[in-house]
């Protein structure tokens, strides 16, 4: 005798897990996920550049200054990394969770769960009449994905793999941004080495707030602002923090 099917897999079915394929393409073309990238980017700009102000504030030498920058890429890369993949784990648990509860629901009042979305229609402008005959025809054609999507928004069972790419990608964000103050240490001449850090962590925060802001249709003025005043402030903290503890 078969094991019947539990509830999040039988939401498979209802409201389709996406193909690797598809989320690829979407994370690459939603704007959300593309600003996401570029706040973790500026996040590995800003840290990065800020450990070395500190370090150089003290009088940190070339290998010293080698070392921290290269021991804030990889902490801050696994820190945003598994920052992001704890919060999309704990989405993914939070959608499970309501799969199984709607599930139950459907199992023990189905008449119930079809008044409650007729309610839900009328309650966007829809009809008592056409209202019920919709969540009729709905809950006929997959009753889980109508609930799902009528009282939570959810079109689409985030896939379990889904938390980790997340977090892979938002670890690679904060790296690629981390490189560049990390690159400058690496190439640049001691005696000119902060100065250069500065002017490309500007330059870069620049560049990445503008392409954010025309990506989410923003102010490209208020978000630039607002990044080079982080950015340029944390790095002056650090710097002084360094000459005062040195």
């Amino acid at each position: 005798m078969t094991e019947p099917a539990h509830p999040a897999d039988a939401a498979a079915g209802a409201v389709a897990l996406p193909s690797r394929w598809h989320r690829l393409r979407t994370a690459l073309t939603d704007a959300g996920s593309f600003r996401g990238w570029l706040i973790d980017a500026n996040d590995g700009i800003v840290a990065t550049a800020s450990v070395l102000q500190g370090f150089a504030g003290a009088g940190a030498g070339d290998r010293l200054l080698l070392f921290a920058a290269t021991a804030a890429t990889i902490a801050g890369a696994l820190s945003t990394g598994g920052a992001k993949w704890a919060e999309e784990a704990a989405e993914r648990e939070a959608e499970q969770r309501i799969v199984d509860e709607e599930s139950r629901e459907l199992a023990l009042d189905p008449v119930g769960e079809i008044d409650e979305l007729a309610a839900l229609w009328e309650e966007r402008g829809l009809t008592p009449e056409t209202a019920r005959k919709v969540a009729e025809e709905l809950t006929a054609h997959d009753a889980l994905g109508a609930q799902l999507d009528a009282e939570y928004g959810i079109d689409e069972l985030m896939a379990a793999a889904a938390p980790i790419w997340s977090g892979i990608a938002a670890a690679l964000a904060f790296v690629v941004g981390a490189a560049i103050p990390l690159l400058v240490t690496w190439l640049v001449p001691g005696q000119i080495e902060d100065t250069v850090i500065v002017i490309a962590v500007v330059v870069s925060l620049t560049v990445t707030s503008v392409v954010a802001a025309q990506a989410g249709h923003l102010s490209v003025v208020k978000v630039l602002a607002r990044s080079l005043f982080v950015g340029v402030g944390t790095m002056a903290v650090s710097y002084v923090a360094g000459l005062a503890l040195f």
